[in-house]
């Protein structure tokens, strides 16, 4: 899937205040990755989400959140995702490369992005390698899910920016 060219612009306009910034601009809003949704849902898999993809027990069932209540627990997020997974980076990275890769933390979880294929690619400075492992990252539940493998797409772009 290509990027929206809405949502390259806002990227493009991200870049270079940080990784954490562009990660927001792709996952954040009816146009991001995640899809805002105000009223907390089950996901594919049965976690109960609210706004941006955020999960978590502060979540109240029937509860509608605001934009600005989406924004600070997406901004939350990926703080703490950021916290999580950067000491794990142990070579340069340009920021494209870390936002992408927070955004994948986002969707499966800090543990699994620290224990993947596409960190060690990294860390082995195998850059275009790491980038491409977003793409095999695309099950949900055991099945294979097109949402998914729009959001690789995004990702892999955004991680392959600086590349091109």
């Amino acid at each position: 899937m290509a990027m929206s060219p809405k949502l390259r612009n806002k990227i493009a306009a991200a870049i270079g205040g940080g990784a954490i910034a562009i990660a927001t601009v792709m996952l954040s809003g009816k146009d991001g990755l995640e899809g805002r949704e105000y009223v907390p849902y089950r996901d594919v898999v049965g976690v109960l989400t609210v706004c941006d993809g955020h999960t978590g027990s502060d979540i109240i069932p029937g509860r509608h959140y605001s934009d600005a209540e989406c924004d600070a627990l997406t901004r939350g997020d990926l703080q703490r995702i950021a916290r999580q997974v950067d000491p794990h980076i142990k070579v340069p990275i340009t920021e494209t490369q870390r936002a992408a890769i927070y955004s994948f933390a986002y969707n499966v979880g800090a543990t699994a992005t620290i224990n993947s294929t596409l960190l060690k690619k990294l860390n082995a400075r195998d850059y275009a390698g790491a980038c491409a492992e977003l793409k095999r990252w695309v099950y949900a539940g055991g099945q294979r899910w097109k949402g998914l493998i729009n959001r690789r797409d995004v990702e892999y772009q955004v991680c392959t920016w600086s590349q091109k």
